[in-house]
């Protein structure tokens, strides 16, 4: 396969991002896009043209984008719950597949399509970009010689906007599905490990009084089988004076040593009059006119994959497993009771 041909399934933010990371590859080209809104597809569709790349096909639904032929993979950015149905109609249309995260949210969806991706022997990954933030990937390799890991905490909170601007679809589901997936994915491949057993609380409250009903707030216990344990915590109330959208930190402490990363700071601060900033440039930056960055690399890399049929570093099936840490600490907030993972 000389070009890897794209379909984007969802035109809002994030298909935008997927369709800039894309843009400028000459190894893969965005040839359709499909939308619940057309008014979103059309100006997706148009942005890509702008670029300087042919104008992508505009599709009425995911039926008639798989039924393309000049689509040898889809781009699936659609809301959390919707994730699961489309892998499946895709891999069974023999379309490679990249989800946004959380790859699905149930176990159910989740274990269908892992096993329509591997019947249908196609390329599918979830887009856990962290992997690719240099300094996690660092972490990654400090932590081989530091023995085993005792204890690890990691926090992804958002400002109050992305439950209620960003989002249009936020109540259907919760600031663990959205943030803390990101972080279950990272700890465990730092850690090298799987989790057993979580027990989770979540506080509701700011959201609700908005009319957006779901959790403010999640902590997440995890125990992991080889004995560490975790904190997963995630908000989406902080206010949005702060001085970025996402707070995020990870740290592990190991029989023989610490690692810290704090990426709240990513090495640029800005001050303007109507405010005080951190800007982002760790997972998404345009530099020198070419996009790069962490959410860059990841999906280079699943290109690459889809071209020359290796599997990808993120395999469906640890991202099923992070569905299944997640199905097990909602099922403990409403049991309140510690959960076996699935």
């Amino acid at each position: 396969m000389s070009v890897l041909r794209i379909g984007i399934v969802g035109a809002g933010i994030m298909g935008r991002g997927n369709a800039l990371s894309l843009s400028g590859r000459t190894d893969a080209g965005i040839t359709a896009v499909t939308s619940r809104s057309a008014d979103s597809a059309g100006r997706l569709a148009d942005e890509i043209a702008e670029r300087g790349a042919a104008r992508p096909t505009i599709h009425p639904d995911l039926d008639a984008l798989l039924a393309d032929d000049a689509v040898d993979a889809v781009v699936l950015t659609t809301p959390d719950d919707l994730h699961g149905e489309m892998m499946v109609r895709a891999a069974e249309a023999g379309k490679h597949i990249l989800v946004e995260k959380p790859m699905t949210t149930s176990v159910a969806e989740a274990d269908a399509a892992v096993k329509a991706i591997r019947e249908n022997d196609v390329i599918a990954m979830c887009l856990f970009n962290h992997r690719w933030v240099p300094a996690y990937a660092q972490a990654y390799e400090l932590l081989a010689d530091l023995g085993e890991a005792a204890v690890a905490y990691a926090r992804k909170d958002d400002t109050i906007f992305v439950p209620t601007e960003m989002l249009s679809w936020a109540e259907r589901t919760t600031c663990a599905w959205f943030l803390s997936s990101h972080d279950i994915d990272l700890v465990s491949w730092l850690l090298r490990d799987q989790v057993r057993r979580v027990y989770a609380t979540a506080r509701w409250g700011k959201l609700r009084s908005l009319g957006i009903d779901t959790p403010d707030a999640i902590q997440i216990q995890a125990e992991y089988s080889r004995g560490a344990v975790a904190t997963f915590e995630s908000a989406w109330i902080y206010p949005n004076t702060f001085p970025t959208t996402v707070d995020s930190y990870v740290s592990v402490i190991a029989d023989n040593g610490v690692v810290q990363l704090d990426r709240q700071k990513e090495s640029v601060v800005v001050a303007r009059p109507e405010g005080y900033s951190y800007p982002r440039n760790m997972l998404q930056r345009v530099m020198h006119g070419i996009p790069s960055g962490a959410y860059a690399d990841a999906i280079a890399h699943w290109v690459d994959c889809c071209r020359t049929g290796r599997q990808p570093l993120i395999t469906i099936e640890s991202s099923r497993d992070v569905t299944a840490v997640l199905e097990a600490a909602h099922l403990s907030i409403e049991t309140r009771q510690p959960v076996e993972v699935a």
